[in-house]
């Protein structure tokens, strides 16, 4: 029976293997993940004729590299690892393949269905402008399932997990349909914005497909969720420049195109961008990679002067944070990006690389953090001894409960990697084993919080 220790050693080769061919302009994630299963099943045949894990990672990643250029460039790469000798030929030729234009028309299509599906509701008298309160609670439904679909078609999951992904967005159709909110009420909008955290976790099991359960395929996944949000702030941003020069021109012939636009172009438009952003994630992934880690370096010692100079000031003046709900609410909204740049930078990060300068940055950003979750909870403690529960103020108590442990459990990971009194693999496996705690806690308020606070 193989040692632990070894497994534990040749997860980490295959793991470094994966994530330098990851790093390859040229290779797509689902191309990643089908060469790992390759690897696998060599070193599983070579483990059972007897070789050691670590020999057989080494002759199966020569195998491997004789079939693809890739293997060969990550041997040439790491002139100081062994398996530069055993991987390295003569021959250079190969090449990755073409892309297929086939994604690209699956993936327009799915967009393009979002677009209108978010249209049909018009059909039946049910419109955006509308106080009944239904696109609040269905409009990540027109986009995440299609989302879902994608990657469903893309990995060729097995039936068992499409029906357990199925019936997680049918579950959710039905309850939020049938739900008896009062109009404009408080939990009809925790559960809108609840719902896609809950929902994401759906999309993420999809993108990883059977690597799901790994530290590595639910790190891809947040690489993923990332530079997903990168693309569509991109898209965004191309979409309202178009937007003025449309108005403008229309506007030079007496025509105002607000109203159109709002109804036709904007939300169906935004819909669509999902997929589209998505799939420029698998396209044109050697685009952002290059880009991404530029912008959490940039961004994240300017969160950190920001978080410490607000820290700062508070002390000084003795002034606490304001209790209204709108507050609290953007304070979190600022929580979950310092931990958006948290997590995207240790995706972005290379797992063998030694402790730097900006991972002193990362902590003092965390610990920051963490301090100012810590007000913030304060605060929330004290709008709840004023005024009692509600739903806005439990959801937001139990978000920043669970912010405060990441964060915290983050920075002592982080501290001891900067000592180096532990490996950096040990945050990216408490980051990425912690990302079902969210979906939980969102799941717990779109089901619970409604009927035990009346659906108002």
């Amino acid at each position: 029976m193989p040692d632990p220790g070894h497994l534990t050693a040749l997860e980490e080769q295959i793991d470094q293997w994966r994530n330098y061919l990851r790093r390859r302009q040229a290779i797509h994630s689902v191309d990643v993940a089908e060469l790992e299963d390759h690897l696998r099943e060599q070193i599983a045949v070579l483990t059972e004729a007897g070789l050691a894990p670590d020999e057989a990672f080494l002759v199966a990643v020569k195998r491997i590299g004789d079939l693809d250029t890739l293997s060969r460039e990550f041997a040439r790469e790491h002139s100081e690892r062994l398996w530069k000798q055993l991987v390295a030929t003569p021959s250079e030729s190969g090449g990755p393949p073409a892309a297929a234009r086939t994604d690209a028309f699956v993936a327009f299509g799915l967009a393009v269905a979002a677009a209108i599906a978010i249209k049909v509701p018009g059909l039946f008298g049910i419109d955006l402008d509308g106080h009944n309160g239904f696109y609040v609670r269905n409009l990540c439904l027109f986009v995440l399932p299609l989302l879902t679909g994608y990657f469903v078609w893309k990995r060729q999951l097995d039936v068992r997990t499409v029906r357990w992904l199925a019936a997680a967005f049918v579950g959710a159709v039905v309850l939020v349909n049938l739900y008896p909110f009062a109009p404009e009420g408080a939990t009809e909008g925790l559960t809108g914005l609840h719902l896609p955290i809950a929902l994401w976790l759906a999309v993420g099991i999809a993108y990883a497909g059977s690597r799901w359960n790994q530290v590595g395929g639910r790190m891809d996944f947040i690489r993923f969720s990332g530079e997903l949000f990168i693309y569509y702030v991109l898209i965004a941003l191309g979409g309202g420049v178009f937007s003025g020069f449309m108005a403008l021109i229309f506007e030079s012939i007496g025509i105002d195109i607000e109203p159109f636009w709002g109804s036709w172009i904007l939300l169906p438009g935004a819909a669509g961008a999902v997929l589209v952003a998505s799939w420029l994630v698998e396209a044109k992934q050697s685009v952002i990679e290059n880009m991404a880690p530029v912008l959490t370096r940039l961004f994240t010692p300017l969160f950190a002067i920001m978080l410490v100079t607000f820290l700062v000031t508070l002390l000084w003046t003795g002034r606490g944070i304001e209790i209204e709900r709108d507050v609290l609410v953007a304070f979190d909204l600022l929580l979950v990006v310092v931990l958006g740049l948290v997590l995207y930078s240790i995706s972005a990060r290379d797992p063998q690389s030694p402790p730097g300068v900006f991972d002193v940055v990362q902590v003092v950003l965390l610990i920051s953090a963490l301090l100012a979750d810590v007000v913030a909870l304060w605060a929330i403690a004290a709008r709840i001894s004023e005024f009692g529960f509600s739903p806005n103020k439990l959801a937001a108590l139990g978000m920043n409960v669970i912010l405060l442990v990441n964060l915290a459990w983050s920075t002592v990971l982080n501290i001891r990697f900067l000592r180096g009194n532990g490996p950096f693999t040990d945050l990216e496996r408490w980051q990425t084993a912690y990302l079902p705690v969210y979906a939980g806690w969102a799941v717990l308020v779109v089901i619970v919080f409604p009927p035990v606070f009346g659906y108002i």
